[in-house]
């Protein structure tokens, strides 16, 4: 993914002079060498191109991608899953659907719905009860229409919008995704779903049964913890730069 993402970017950037970029690889605690390969795409391309966060224990996916996104330095940050599922060249794609709006907050999620019978039939019967399942949830129990594909791990938001969501988030494990959703649809912030290139990787770390049951208890503690109260959501944007602004950055993560 690695590899595929640069060249592209590089590319990019041999293309436009006012073209600039930075990958921010995030090690959520992993037991691998995630870290030493990441640092020494670093090293080669220097840290202004390539940053490294490795966080001390394992914190979920959301959280993960949190910190990445809040430590991004550009006006477009895209969040795209490690294992080379998806297509980095699709970023074309997603850019040219925000930049029609980019004075507003806009969230555009990369979706692999145009795929899903083709998935269904590849799958085994037990994992497409278990993901029509999860669908239904975010539908019926979480309150989340209009978007097919929640889970996939291509999105591509400008600044405003990611502090907005990101710094309202709580969710830290694999149903992150739901609750950017719900924050975005509650905020009003455009949700631009567009078609993808992708195709599955063996060696998911979705546990089939066990991670299916936890994203379904976290959608449920979305709808619950929102009504309730229990959550809010803070939309001024100010106020949250300030905040961040703020964050002490010595603290061990």
């Amino acid at each position: 993914m690695l590899d595929e993402t640069l060249d592209f970017l590089n590319q990019r950037k041999a293309n436009d002079s006012k073209f600039s970029y930075e990958i921010i690889i995030v090690d959520d605690g992993s037991a691998d060498k995630t870290t030493k390969v990441a640092l020494d795409y670093s090293k080669k391309y220097t840290s202004k191109y390539v940053r490294v966060l490795t966080l001390k224990r394992n914190r979920g996916k959301g959280q993960a991608i949190r910190l990445g996104v809040l430590c991004c330095r550009g006006n477009l940050i895209l969040f795209a899953d490690a294992d080379g599922a998806s297509k980095f060249g699709d970023f074309e794609k997603l850019e040219d659907a925000i930049i029609p709006t980019l004075k507003e907050p806009t969230l555009i999620c990369g979706s692999r719905a145009h795929m899903q019978q083709e998935v269904l039939v590849r799958r085994s019967f037990l994992r497409n009860i278990l993901m029509l399942g999860f669908q239904y949830s975010v539908s019926i129990i979480g309150g989340i229409s209009g978007i097919k594909d929640t889970q996939c791990g291509f999105k591509l938001m400008n600044r405003t919008c990611a502090i907005l969501l990101f710094s309202n988030l709580h969710i830290e494990r694999w149903a992150f995704d739901v609750e950017l959703i719900y924050i975005a649809k509650r905020l009003k912030i455009i949700i631009i779903e567009m078609p993808i290139n992708w195709h599955e990787i063996s060696g998911s770390k979705i546990i089939p049964v066990f991670s299916w049951l936890q994203m379904g208890k976290d959608i449920l503690l979305i709808r619950l913890k929102y009504m309730l109260g229990i959550w809010n959501i803070n939309p001024d944007y100010a106020k949250l730069i300030q905040n961040l602004q703020t964050l002490d950055t010595n603290k061990k993560i």
